[in-house]
């Protein structure tokens, strides 16, 4: 039976000043999408196409901070740059606490401000893109890795799911994109 890991909290640091915290002004943020590409294919006359998949689409992380933050503001055009995502995850069975990391490698490629409004707070959408590394863990163990430059591949495991019962399927194993 899987157990329901709810995300409680998260924080996120972009670049590399180890004090440049968002906790404070982070209202959203949303870990890559793993997803297939498909393309049809209908082999010599026949009456029905099959799907068949490519390879993994690009990864991307989207993340809102309430109000205006110079210094992320300031790393549109700089370059690659580290962003790291705490998370702390509860099992909700057990009640234990579990840590969460992101560690992503890539470029800030977006930064939209949402609409001024009278009353209400406006925030800055931001976009991570041309990603070249990310991993992620859950209680320190590895649920996802991929490096663009030292590997052909990435890597999906279950490993980090397997004492709360869980069965991870879809993936699976080395991807050779």
């Amino acid at each position: 039976m899987n157990r329901p890991l709810i995300m409680e909290g998260a924080n996120l640091y972009c670049g590399i000043d180890p004090t440049a915290s968002n906790h404070l002004v982070l209202q959203e943020i949303r870990l890559p999408s793993l997803e297939r590409n498909y393309v049809d294919h209908a082999p010599g006359g026949a009456p029905v196409a099959v799907e068949v998949d490519t390879h993994i689409t690009r990864l991307e992380v989207t993340f809102t901070l309430a109000g205006w933050q110079p210094q992320v503001l300031g790393l549109i055009g700089s370059g690659d740059q580290t962003f790291t995502i705490y998370g702390l995850v509860r099992d909700r069975k057990s009640g234990r606490a579990l840590d969460a990391m992101a560690i992503i490698q890539g470029r800030l490629g977006r930064a939209t401000p949402t609409p001024f409004n009278r009353g209400t707070i406006q925030s800055h959408e931001y976009s991570i893109r041309g990603i070249m590394y990310y991993t992620l863990t859950l209680d320190y163990l590895p649920v996802f890795s991929w490096d663009f430059y030292n590997a052909s591949g990435g890597v999906f495991t279950s490993q980090a799911l397997e004492p709360f019962g869980m069965i991870t399927r879809g993936f699976g194993g080395v991807f050779n994109f």
